[in-house]
């Protein structure tokens, strides 16, 4: 299992019923998707970012988004509250949101959002997916690698946009502001149905951080690429049925890339 949280749930379970489970727990992402990475005087203002719980390698299924308890910008002026700005929207009959935002001045803008917390019962935690997109404004350059403060956080070491395709992406994984050695990442690319995964391996790629908690990925073919750095967090959460289960605390960032033409 890539998942620590999982490995943990399943040393209990005899091996053929441990990798039964393991096959059936296809990786989560919360997508947090602008519709463009660069805001330059021809794409136009303001930007409109897509906010959905899905798998994004397999086209879905999606899931239900709660209401996010903390969504906002880290930009030139400081960290936004954005919240107010989030409107419902339906995916495959799941619930989703959209949001739109002016670019008010040239600068970097990291977008994030803290989900609400997702009930996943065929793993037993409740999953909370911190997630980062980079959005630069005319040109500027400046802070992409901003720090939001999230209680899990994966920090760009490459500029997060105007990469082509093959590009190496490198992160810090960063768990209450600490790097985390050794943490496992999962990365999908966002199909746009161009491609079928030849066996389940190819879904989710697997990559290790080293002792400082960095890890690289060469990005093979254009768009939207999620990375997803998946902890245990610190402090347990009380599922629906009111019992106290681990918390997956993820890390992510999504990153664009765009073939030479």
């Amino acid at each position: 299992m890539t998942r620590p949280i999982l490995t943990r749930l399943l040393v209990t379970l005899t091996g053929a019923t441990a990798l039964a489970i393991s096959a059936s727990a296809p990786a989560h992402f919360q997508e947090l998707i602008p519709a463009v990475e660069i805001v330059t005087i021809k794409s136009g203002n303001p930007v409109v970012l897509q906010l959905q719980f899905t798998h994004p390698m397999e086209r879905g299924p999606a899931m239900d988004m709660g209401k996010p308890a903390r969504f906002g910008v880290l930009g030139p002026a400081g960290q936004e509250d954005l919240l107010a700005s989030l409107t419902a929207r339906e995916v495959e009959g799941k619930q989703a949101y959209a949001a739109e935002y002016r670019v008010k001045q040239p600068g970097d803008h990291v977008f994030f959002v803290e989900p609400a917390p997702y009930w996943e019962p065929a793993e037993g935690v409740m999953i909370v997916h911190y997630t980062k997109v980079v959005v630069d404004a005319f040109g500027a350059g400046e802070g992409w690698d901003a720090e939001v403060g999230l209680p899990v956080e994966i920090v760009p070491l490459t500029r997060p946009y105007g990469l082509w395709t093959g590009n190496l992406f490198s992160g810090i994984v960063k768990q209450s502001g600490q790097p985390v050695p050794f943490a496992e990442i999962e990365v999908e690319w966002r199909n746009d149905g161009s491609v079928t995964p030849p066996a389940d391996a190819f879904i989710t790629q697997v990559v290790k951080a080293d002792s400082n908690g960095v890890f690289h990925y060469a990005m093979p073919r254009a768009g939207w690429w999620g990375f997803a750095a998946l902890l245990e967090g610190e402090t347990p959460m009380k599922n629906p049925e009111g019992k106290e289960v681990p918390v997956e605390a993820g890390a992510l960032i999504w990153v664009r890339a765009r073939d030479m033409n």
